[in-house]
């Protein structure tokens, strides 16, 4: 089945991240694994007509978790209700979207990681045994009033497993997934596909050099071809290898996809301490980033990549770093 490719009109262009979605199995490409089990899954439980169980998708942001649940609910050919761990902040909160679904129906809890331990204990029976329980009332008066609830699917989806509670994680029957990074032919097929969305025509140089800055992410892959797209459309001609590299030295994004903080840190171990070892608190302190910030999502691409080790006395850069960041300040 070949890919849709109808260019996004104007109306459509303030839903543009939705549009760049997957909507069909064979769009989304790569987590082959990932895929062919939740056909198995899905198919299964469609034709026994029962909804399917529940599903935890884990792995970095930007990968296609999100996506993966939409197909999941059109795959059942049920609706999808999404919503937040952050936005769940009351066991009440939880009960109101629960007692509103109908049977079938599949809900999203995107972070989920972050719902408080009282609402993961109200979550437990209800995707255990359909049901809900509440306490009315406090003290000797409180009494607990069990509620019904219609059959469901949870997908959920964290970017941080570990901090899930080990009932909690046991209880997704339907299986947990961890979502892989993609490689840099998948990010260009996925470029090639946006473009045609977009409407823009992508010579194939261009995809590959996209794509090898992308950090195996789909998302950093449209955002980056949004932006070629946007200087393009200014500069009034093609999408060519002039306008990607302009592009990139705007954004400051390097050819293996670092951006200014990746560099500044590296720079930091390299030029500061000598190449380490140093400690995470000096780099977040030399560089003023959140040490959140620097061990989240700035070092395990660094890692991935080669540049930094993580040893026992603190960050040590390799010599690929030092070869990289003489390269980018020449």
């Amino acid at each position: 089945m070949e890919p849709s490719t109808t260019p996004i009109t104007r109306e459509d262009a303030g839903s543009l991240d939705r549009t760049l979605r997957p909507e069909r199995w064979e769009e989304y490409v790569g987590q082959a694994k990932i895929k062919e089990n939740l056909r198995i899954l899905l198919t299964a439980a469609k034709g026994r007509g029962h909804a399917a169980e529940h599903i935890l998708l884990y792995g970095p942001p930007g990968l296609g978790k999100t996506t993966l649940a939409h197909l999941i609910a059109r795959t059942l050919g049920t609706t999808m209700r999404t919503t937040s761990g952050p936005a769940i902040e009351r066991v009440g909160d939880l009960a109101a979207i629960l007692t509103n679904l109908s049977p079938g129906d599949v809900l999203f809890i995107d972070e989920i990681h972050r719902l408080s331990k009282t609402i993961e204990e109200v979550l437990y029976p209800a995707m255990e045994s359909g049901v809900l329980d509440i306490i009315i009332g406090k003290g000797p008066s409180a009494r607990t009033v069990q509620l019904d609830l219609p059959p469901f699917t949870l997908v959920a989806a964290t970017t941080r497993i570990s901090l899930l509670s080990a009932p909690l994680r046991s209880r997704f029957s339907g299986g947990t997934f961890r979502l892989e990074f993609y490689t840099d032919e998948e990010i260009g097929q996925i470029l090639s596909r946006s473009a045609g969305l977009l409407g823009v025509e992508v010579p194939a140089p261009v995809v590959a050099d996209i794509a090898t800055r992308a950090r195996a992410t789909p998302r950093t892959a449209n955002y980056l071809l949004k932006r070629c797209r946007d200087l393009a459309q200014l500069e009034g001609g093609a999408l060519n290898e002039t306008i990607v590299e302009r592009t990139f030295t705007l954004l400051e994004v390097d050819r293996l996809g670092l951006g200014a903080p990746d560099r500044a840190v590296l720079d930091v171990i390299i030029n500061k301490f000598n190449g380490g070892p140093v400690g995470l608190t000096t780099i977040a302190a030399a560089t003023g980033e959140e040490q959140s910030t620097i061990e989240d999502v700035i070092e395990p691409y660094l890692i991935r990549q080669g540049l930094i080790e993580r040893t026992p006395r603190g960050r040590v850069a390799s010599p690929a770093a030092y070869s990289h960041l003489q390269s980018f300040s020449k």
